[in-house]
């Protein structure tokens, strides 16, 4: 793996560090509140609306702070939104403390913590060209990556961890501790000032959209991944897998899900030889081609379970289905991490820098509502058909959609990194 950025940057190590740490703080509260969310109603369905809830403010904050980033000094937006953040956890750890039942303000502090990290979130992808060389980026890209794989592996399971063993209360204000050790890295960055003379106001937001118009280049590595989340995300259907399937209870569905973030940092591990690629519309193609063969590999591999006759019991394993399983799951994680290292680093250097907050603005709709698309494809196709079927035709269609992708746009198959064009 190429550590230069952390080597040449102090300013960004300290902002990659306590980006992992503030990351996994967020983690924490968000499995924590769900868990006790659940524990006060008894309800799934009360559980589905903290993340229903925060969906809308998300995405609007998400798309119009872009302009914010393009328009102000990229560290005092970041210290202003984190603060604003912080009072999310600060609220749900006094809440817990004196074992405050009422569900709506957990669900008022959540929504306020999923807005304002919409608009941390576009400030940071706008920041990190700034720290570091234009050569170095899919370095960042994969250190970046890491990062995102640490969150999602660790948080999780610290909160499983903390809740079992001190309670919420305790839980909450550790995630309070964490974001100090964030707040750390952003307070401590230089003066990021916009260029370019971005202003707030309608004008600035279709100005962005006419630049998105315009690129192609950006545009197709981005409805790639749209393609690549609307079908072929499984982790809806690990439940029933777990359930049907392999045996063994939660724990089984755990390994399943934690095995995608395995594979995306043993990926970003192993990427010290990207930064030597050029090619980076090839590499997003090709990667999320082999993404959707091993989306098929899975569904085929589900497709043999359902027709192996052994009995599931929920307190033993099918142990060589779940390490096959898991394997698949984390080499289809590897190859969207792969796509996703290029296809950052494509945004991050084609995009002229009085855009970069507001591109990512739109691109917090594809990460917000991509997830969700995927998960309402899998689900309702498995629940009408089987538990393979929608794999296997979400792998054919991811296919399908790259190949004409890769056919249709030669400028995006030819796009070099040494030379970014948007």
């Amino acid at each position: 793996m190429d550590l230069s950025p952390l080597r040449e940057s102090p300013a960004y190590l300290r902002f990659w560090i306590s980006g992992i740490a503030g990351g996994i703080g967020v983690q924490l509260t968000a499995v924590a509140i769900g868990i006790q969310v659940y524990d006060i109603s008894g309800s799934t369905a009360a559980v589905a609306m903290v993340g229903a809830l925060a969906l809308g403010p998300m995405i609007l904050v998400g798309i119009l702070g872009g302009t914010i980033v393009d328009a102000f000094d990229r560290r005092k937006v970041l210290i202003w939104a984190s603060l604003v953040a912080l009072i999310a956890p600060v609220g749900i750890a006094i809440l817990a403390w004196n074992d405050v039942e009422t569900l709506w303000m957990y669900y008022a502090l959540t929504t306020l913590s999923s807005a304002a990290g919409s608009l941390v979130g576009a400030a940071r992808f706008a920041i990190h060209p700034r720290l570091v060389r234009r050569e170095l980026l899919p370095a960042v890209a994969a250190l970046s990556a890491i990062s995102a794989g640490l969150q999602a592996a660790g948080g999780p399971a610290l909160a499983g961890i903390l809740v079992a063993t001190v309670g919420y209360a305790w839980t909450y204000t550790i995630d309070v501790m964490l974001f100090m050790v964030g707040f750390w890295g952003i307070i401590s960055l230089p003066p990021i000032k916009p260029q370019g003379g971005s202003k707030l106001g309608l004008k600035a937001l279709k100005e962005g959209l006419a630049f998105l118009r315009g690129a192609v280049n950006l545009r197709t590595a981005i409805g790639l991944h749209v393609a690549a989340f609307a079908f072929g995300r499984p982790y809806a259907i690990f439940p029933a897998v777990g359930a049907l399937l392999i045996g063994g209870g939660a724990w089984t569905v755990g390994l399943l899900t934690a095995s995608g973030a395995v594979g995306v940092i043993i990926s970003s591990l192993l990427s010290g030889r990207f930064g030597g690629v050029r090619r980076h519309g090839a590499a997003i193609g090709y990667s999320t081609m082999v993404f959707s063969v091993f989306v098929a590999l899975l569904g085929a591999a589900t497709l043999w379970l359902e027709h192996t006759d052994r009995e599931v019991s929920e307190h033993s394993a099918n142990i060589p289905a779940l390490i096959l399983l898991c394997s698949l799951t984390a080499l289809i994680g590897a190859a969207d991490n792969v796509a996703g290292i290029f296809r950052t680093t494509m945004m991050q250097s084609a995009t002229p820098d009085q855009f970069r907050g507001r591109l990512q603005g739109v691109y917090t709709l594809v990460l917000s509502a991509g997830p969700r698309l995927g998960d309402t494809y899998i689900g309702f196709v498995a629940a009408a058909a089987t538990l393979w079927f929608p794999q296997l035709l979400g792998a054919l269609l991811i296919l399908l959609i790259a190949g004409i992708y890769m056919r249709l746009r030669p400028g995006f198959r030819q796009y070099d990194g040494e030379n970014p064009v948007p």
